[in-house]
Parts: structure tokens; C-alpha cells; sequence
């Protein structure tokens, strides 16, 4: 394990400048390139601060002493997403039934300040839940920090997941376009960290089922809003303006699926006369659209309860290889279909 002395070593500085910037000691002048090194070193190391002396690892037997973190996926405000903060209801809910609490909640965007980073981590971390899969350097510092992770719809195959099956729902959601008749199908989602739309397994499903059913895939309808709704409305907006849009949208977001709805209307574009559109997620607002939302369902507070259960699992001493769970999804029929 390494100690202060390597981290000041590596940084080219003295233990005491590394202790002022662990603790954010302003009495004395640092530049903030001295800062950053320091951190660089910390990051590098794996450097973990253990106060007192105490060991850490978990005391099982005193819930007290059981700290259970959790990292949001969100793009912009941290508590603006009803989809993460349903699977966070769920999560919350089936601790306090286990007798714990949430030790500290942060987003994947936080986490890229090392300050934050460290300091988040800088205690004894009995197991965290993932939303996020975040970069391979600040995955890799977490992983080397917290005993137990779990992940929810995360990439990382070397931990325990929970979530739904993401290309299965995307075939189905366009199957129930096609049954309705509708042949010019355009695609609504985000390139995410791989920043390249065609990785997502929601894009690959609806790519496979269109090919399938012989249908064309034009790219001008396939929309990259980043998982930003404004974005989204500048895009089917554009498409609107210019009298290039198709006749049935797969939005694999209900947040972005409402943000096109009302678009549409004010290009005065009847839905689901002109243009259809099926969501993704069933938040509860999706049935208060106009028209109400036609979407698939996910199970998003029953994977914030399954994800506690298997980290605690984790705590408690299994071991086995990792889970996958895959939780079942169904389609909700309403008007915009």
C-alpha cells in the first residue's frame, strides 16, 4: 500500500506540502501546478488515507460502521433525471429496510475534479453502487479504494450488474412501429462516453429490426441529442423546418420522446397522425404528455432494491463470480402510437 512519503516522492515535493493539499490547507502559498502534481501522484498511487490508524475494512456486525456510497449518471443538474432518480427511490427505499443509510451520493462529472475524487474516497468505503461507467483512470482509483461495486447497466463485466436488456428493448419498441404501419422510422438517443451513437445497444437494436423488415435507415433521422432535450428540440425542430422528417420516432429516452412531442406540436405537427413517437423508461410523467406517451417500460425502482440486495450480498461475504441480472421490460400503449 503506498504511504504519504511515496506520494510526495513521486510529486517531487515535501510530505508536508502533500498533507496541506490531502487537507486543503490554504495557510501557506501552493501554485496550482504544485496542487494538481500532488494530486496526479495520489491518483497514480492509489494513495487512500486511513485516520487513526483504523482498518478498513468493514464491521458487518455494526451497520453503523457500514458506508454505502453511490455514483448518479446524469448530464446536466444532478437530481433532474426522474429515470435515475426513480432507480435512486429504489435504492434508497431497500436500504433504510435494511437498517442503512446512503453514505454520500455523487455524479461521474464530479468525480473528473481529483480533489473530489479523493475526497470522496479518502475514508473506508464498504461498497458503492454505479451508475456510471465512467473513464478506465477514475474507475480503476475506485475499484482500487472500494471492496464492492455493483453496477447498474454499466460496461464493467468484472462486477455484479443489474439493469434491462437494452438491444431487446429497442427491437420491440420499433416492431410495435412497424405493426402500426409506419415504414420511415427515425432513432432519438445519445453517443454517451463512447461519443458514437452507433455503440449504443439501443441503436444497434433498432438498426437490426429495420434491416430486418427491409426498411431504409436514413441518417438524417437519426438524432445524437446527448441525452440534452434542448439539443433534441433543435434537431426535430431543424428536421420540421426544412419538411425532412419521418413518419415514426424511437426515442430511447422518455425525457427526449416528450421534448420531439412538443416540438412537433409547435411545427403544428399532429401526433400520431403526422409523426409517431414510442419512449423509453415510463417515468411517470410520460402518461401526462400530449398526447400521452406510448413507451417501454423498465423497472427502474425494482433495479435501485435488486442493486442493494447484491451489494450487500457482496458485503456480506459472497464471493462467487459476478451476477448479471437482467430485469423484464413491457411496452405501454397510449396515444402517441
Amino acid at each position: 500500500m503506498s504511504t504519504i512519503r511515496d506520494v510526495a516522492k513521486l510529486a517531487n515535493v515535501s510530505i508536508a506540502s502533500v498533507s496541506r493539499v490531502i487537507n486543503n490547507d490554504t495557510t501557506y502559498k501552493m501554485t496550482d501546478e504544485t496542487r494538481a502534481r500532488v494530486w496526479k501522484a495520489i491518483h497514480q498511487l492509489n494513495y487512500k488515507v486511513n485516520p487513526g490508524g483504523k482498518s478498513q475494512a468493514s464491521n458487518t456486525d455494526n451497520k453503523t460502521n457500514v458506508k454505502i456510497g453511490c455514483i448518479l449518471s446524469v448530464t446536466k443538474k444532478k437530481f433532474n433525471d426522474p429515470y435515475f432518480m426513480s432507480i435512486l427511490s429504489g435504492i434508497e427505499d431497500r436500504l433504510s429496510s435494511k437498517g442503512y443509510d446512503i453514505s454520500f451520493i455523487r455524479t461521474g462529472a464530479e468525480l473528473e475534479d481529483k480533489k473530489t475524487l479523493f475526497g470522496t474516497f479518502n475514508e473506508s468505503i464498504s461498497g458503492l453502487i454505479l451508475m456510471e461507467t465512467l473513464d478506465e483512470e477514475t474507475y480503476e482509483f475506485i475499484r482500487n479504494q472500494v471492496p464492492h461495486i455493483v453496477g447498474v447497466d454499466t460496461e464493467r463485466e468484472e462486477i455484479d450488474n443489474v439493469g434491462y436488456d437494452h438491444y431487446n428493448i429497442a427491437t420491440l419498441a420499433v416492431k410495435h412501429l412497424i405493426e402500426r404501419g409506419h415504414k420511415k422510422i427515425g432513432f432519438i438517443g445519445g453517443s454517451g462516453r463512447k461519443g458514437n451513437i452507433k455503440e449504443s445497444q439501443r441503436y444497434k437494436g433498432y438498426y437490426a429490426t429495420m434491416h430486418a423488415e427491409g426498411l431504409a435507415v436514413n441518417p438524417d433521422w437519426i438524432i445524437d441529442c446527448m441525452w440534452d432535450e434542448d439539443i433534441c428540440s433543435e434537431k426535430v425542430n431543424h428536421l420540421c423546418e426544412t419538411d425532412n422528417y419521418p413518419d415514426a420516432f424511437f426515442a430511447a429516452s422518455d425525457l427526449m420522446a416528450m421534448a420531439a412531442l412538443n416540438t412537433l406540436y409547435n411545427n403544428k405537427i399532429s401526433v400520431p397522425d403526422q409523426v409517431a413517437i414510442i419512449g423509453l423508461s415510463n417515468i411517470e410523467v410520460s402518461k401526462y404528455s400530449n398526447p400521452p406517451l406510448t413507451t417501454m417500460e423498465v423497472p427502474t425502482f425494482e433495479i435501485g432494491t435488486v442493486a442493494v440486495d447484491l451489494l450487500l450480498d457482496r458485503i456480506n461475504g459472497n464471493d462467487l463470480l459476478p451476477k448479471k441480472v437482467i430485469l423484464p421490460t413491457k411496452l405501454i400503449v397510449r396515444s402517441s402510437t
